[in-house]
């Protein structure tokens, strides 16, 4: 096992993970990540990489680019003034695996608005349904007793359906057990009840329903 920066790397059970969450990387990515980190914090030529990646094989300078945008992705590394992958223009690539002082983020607040109440949405897992004990309980005969769970960590909020009959969608789209990421503002709906996903560093905004949700 390996660490750099807030992530873990094992190149035996061949898992990423970034703070205890795994992280899918696609074989290629994940030997190009291999490589960076063995060499780390060395300059990677594309020449090297070009022969460790495709031994044997002629690919375009194009497809290793596209390659290192995949895994930016995958590791979230968007900051420019501190990237995780540095770019050397004309040499090459490498990792940085010091860790780099920045200013502590505002929490995310995360929660659901259904008509006029908004429900904060914890850390963990939220079930949403009918049952008593839900986090978000909906009392509308065209939701499942549990019917979806949202599950919220520091990197973002996930959600999946349980097997309900009336199903979950997001924005229109079909929700099926396979988790899927949530972002600011996107349209949910649990069989016919309707909500929308909220998130802001600022905080939940003044209107707040603390209690189960009835529609």
């Amino acid at each position: 096992m390996r660490r750099f920066g807030r992530f873990e790397f094992d190149p035996v059970t061949r898992r990423v993970r970034r703070e205890g969450e795994d992280i899918h990387l696609a074989p290629k990515a994940f030997e190009l990540l291999a490589a960076l980190l063995d060499a780390a914090p060395r300059v990677v030529s594309k020449r090297e990489l070009h022969a460790l990646l495709w031994p044997g094989g002629v690919v375009a300078d194009a497809t290793l680019v596209a390659l290192i945008k995949q895994l930016r992705a995958a590791l979230d590394d968007h900051d420019r003034t501190a990237p995780l992958i540095r770019t050397v223009h004309r040499v090459g690539y490498a990792l940085e695996t010091t860790p780099v002082r920045r200013e502590r983020a505002s929490p995310t607040t995360r929660w659901l608005t259904l008509g006029q109440r908004r429900l904060p949405l914890a850390t963990g897992e939220n079930i949403v349904g009918r049952d008593e004990a839900a986090s978000v309980r909906l009392d509308d005969p065209m939701v499942s007793r549990r019917h979806a769970r949202i599950l919220v960590s520091a990197s973002g909020a996930l959600i999946e359906d349980l097997g309900s009959k009336n199903g979950t969608f997001i924005d229109g789209q079909p929700v099926d057990a396979e988790p899927k990421p949530l972002r600011n503002g996107i349209q949910l709906a649990f069989g016919t009840v309707l909500a929308t996903y909220g998130e802001s560093g600022s905080g939940m905004p003044t209107l707040t329903h603390a209690g189960p949700v009835e529609p």
